[in-house]
């Protein structure tokens, strides 16, 4: 089992991750319209092992970190702080850039803005085999087109060769981008919410072409989503963020089965359940939903636990002090404080709304 702060592995799977973040920050300078700077912490002291045909889920609300993390394992932007490794080496800011993102693909959310409007599939598969592979002839870069575009379940590929990315619905266009990616021989594919604009009905092909490949080809693989429930389908492990921090992570079923952290229970108990279906009125979530109130500001993030003001089982010691990482077992941790002070017993004992009910309103607010 992977260990998601740098730390060795607890089980006897000790092979090196293909890629991995250790430790990292990143911090945007911003300035308002009379000049004054603040310092946004969009991601703070992260880590995660990605390894061979696995795939690490990174989940949170939107703002939490999610894509900030995915485009400093991709090299769009440099950390402030911490490392970033390809198979266990640091990569030195400034190295060449080209073999990197040739083993390191990332997949964006909008399919059709990922490919060029103007060109046929053809193009834009051919442009990314002709920059990495300057070697191949045409005949060759077309045969190895259709092959890739058959991977990804479009067949006939030679069907889908000619069309413009505006004669595809958005579940193609998205696996022309995949195919695109798979174009290079990447290690890792990097999925920013893969799924997200895609219409409902076609959501779970895309799950399942992203489980296959990662089995059948052993690609290493992230996939960042605010979606618990796709999340647990799809993935091996999940990690979870909150205002720019890692607050659990481990095995799926660990993380979303029994959570062990107050976030991770509140965002599993909003994820669609039939079987919770009439048993909250539609008063009660608004009363929740504004009790809980908005994530923090990045720029002045609260001091302790960032989740302390919307948590219904914040102490004093919440504000004031970050808590450390328990190790639970089994790969399964969790930074709250209720493991230290043997009440964690709490965050199972019911449902989030429950005990959030009989939490004093000051202290939610405070």
């Amino acid at each position: 089992m992977t260990r998601h702060d740098g730390a060795p592995a607890d089980t006897a799977d000790h092979e090196v991750a293909v890629l991995s973040a250790v430790d990292v920050s990143k911090h945007f300078v911003v300035r308002n319209a009379v000049g004054n700077s603040s310092v946004v912490r969009a991601v703070e002291h992260a880590s995660v092992d990605l390894h061979a045909g696995r795939i690490v889920a990174v989940v949170g609300e939107s703002g939490s970190g999610k894509t900030t993390l995915a485009r400093l394992l991709a090299r769009f932007y440099e950390p402030t702080q911490g490392q970033i490794r390809l198979d266990g080496a640091p990569v030195a800011k400034g190295s060449a850039a080209r073999g990197y993102h040739q083993q390191v693909q990332l997949i964006f959310q909008d399919p059709f803005g990922s490919l060029n409007p103007v060109h046929r599939v053809r193009h834009n598969l051919d442009r990314a085999l002709r920059i990495h592979d300057r070697r191949l002839g045409r005949a060759e870069r077309r045969r190895r087109a259709v092959e890739l575009l058959e991977r990804v379940s479009l067949t006939p590929g030679e069907d889908f060769l000619d069309k413009f990315p505006h004669e595809l619905s958005g579940g193609q266009r998205q696996r022309v981008v995949i195919a695109r990616a798979l174009a290079v021989a990447p290690k890792v594919l990097l999925g920013d919410e893969p799924i997200s604009m895609l219409d409902v009905s076609i959501r779970l092909e895309m799950l399942n072409l992203l489980g296959r490949l990662s089995r059948e080809e052993g690609l290493a693989m992230l996939y960042i989503t605010h979606d618990i429930a796709s999340a647990r389908y799809v993935c091996d492990d999940v990690v979870v963020m909150y205002a720019g921090q890692m607050t659990e992570g481990g095995p799926k079923d660990r993380v979303i089965g029994a959570p062990a952290h107050p976030y991770t229970k509140l965002l599993v108990e909003s994820s669609p359940d039939p079987d919770r279906v009439g048993t909250t009125s539609r008063d009660d979530q608004f009363a929740d939903a504004e009790a809980l109130g908005e994530p923090p500001s990045l720029i002045e993030p609260p001091t302790g636990c960032r989740f302390h003001p919307r948590c219904p089982f914040a102490m004093s010691r919440c504000a004031e002090e970050e808590p450390p990482r328990t190790d639970l077992g089994d790969g399964h941790w969790s930074r709250c404080w209720l493991h230290q002070v043997g009440r964690a017993d709490e965050i199972g004992a019911d449902t989030y709304s429950a005990a959030l009910a009989r939490r004093d309103p000051a202290e939610v607010a405070s």
